[in-house]
């Protein structure tokens, strides 16, 4: 049973993310330290040296061989659940678009599991719930952000080379109407080839996938990373979240308002994240026979807060990063009571 210095761990959790996003805030609102063309470089330090670091270096610490395959699988079927009917609704709804399914898979599906989800789960069901959501973060890293990553890329590629056939700038069509692509488009190989090539110079493209190739390597035949190439690591690892925290109180600085996206908008993300990520994750778990604590444990870290690293790349590539930001901010607020929620009532369920 989850008792108050529970809470209070996942508060200490916490909080400490809310006074890099704080921080970043006044950097740019009230002490004019950054210029916007900073805060974009402060962006790009975060998506492309910090988070793939730190990406790599919780995925090398994991053990492969003691994955629960069932629980896996149950996470890839919610998600896949999630993709076809977000396609479904893009493909035949008048309202349906292909740029708010990506955003809407983003806010479904990818959970920040390691900053809250480890200590309140963990209070809640012990080492392997610890153990659960921790492999549910590596899958997480190496499947799904990846091809989130190929999307955007893909999308990106489509407007550059668009924009360029017409003689006109791949920024403001993004700034403008993130759905407006011109009457002219490239082939799909020529997309295909300018995306691998992108993915290829991004190192959160791979830097999970040598992450899990040296887990491998390392529990077979019992390698332990040479000290020096570990401390090489965390040095820049260990600031991948407060990083991100910090450029997500910069992008809140520089708009209008903080939550820029509105109280409609705000609503919808957080019915997707904490109510349509965990009742696709309850599908996904009954269909491969998910029982008990680990029934439980798959459906609560389908609750967590939105990741932080989704807001990363929706700032990166220009898709409602005001959306994302807000998910994470209001998500972080909102989820301890309704986690603690989620824990009363599926104690009732066997």
């Amino acid at each position: 049973m989850i008792g108050w210095e529970d809470v209070y761990k996942v508060v200490v959790a916490m909080v400490p993310l809310y006074v890099a996003l704080i921080l970043g805030y006044g950097s740019v609102k009230w002490w004019k330290i950054f210029t916007p063309e900073q805060c974009g470089a402060v962006n790009r330090l975060v998506c492309y040296f910090t988070l793939p670091l730190f990406t790599f270096e919780f995925t090398a610490h994991i053990d492969p061989f003691k994955m629960n395959y069932l629980f896996m699988g149950a996470d890839a079927i919610s998600k896949l659940i999630i993709v076809a009917v977000l396609a479904f609704w893009a493909k035949f709804s008048s309202k349906g678009s292909y740029t708010w399914s990506i955003t809407s898979f983003s806010l479904c599906t990818l959970t920040n599991s390691l900053v809250v989800g480890v200590p309140l789960i963990g209070a809640m069901y012990g080492q392997m719930a610890v153990d659960l959501v921790v492999q549910s973060s590596v899958i997480q890293a190496i499947i799904w952000l990846t091809i989130l990553l190929f999307v955007l890329e893909f999308r990106r590629a489509n407007l550059d080379i668009s924009s360029n056939t017409n003689g006109s700038d791949g920024k403001d069509l993004e700034g403008s109407n993130v759905n407006a692509i011109d009457n002219v488009r490239p082939s799909f190989w020529t997309l295909m080839r300018v995306v691998w090539i992108k993915l290829a110079m991004n190192p959160n493209s791979y830097a999970c996938i040598i992450g899990i190739v040296w887990a491998f390597i390392a529990n077979r035949w019992h390698f332990e990373m040479p000290s020096i190439m570990e401390g090489s690591l965390l040095i820049m690892s260990k600031a991948g979240t407060g990083t991100a925290m910090f450029s997500m109180g910069i992008f809140m600085a520089l708009q209008e308002k903080v939550i820029s996206c509105g109280a409609g908008l705000t609503v919808i993300g957080m019915i997707l994240r904490f109510i349509a990520g965990p009742a696709a994750m309850a599908i996904g778990s009954i269909a491969v026979g998910l029982r008990g604590d680990v029934l439980r444990v798959a459906i609560i870290q389908a609750a967590l807060p939105q990741s932080i690293t989704s807001f990363i790349y929706a700032k990166e590539y220009g898709l409602h990063a005001e959306v994302l930001s807000t998910a994470v901010i209001f998500g972080m607020i909102v989820s301890l009571p309704l986690l603690i929620a989620y824990y009363a009532i599926l104690e009732f369920v066997h």
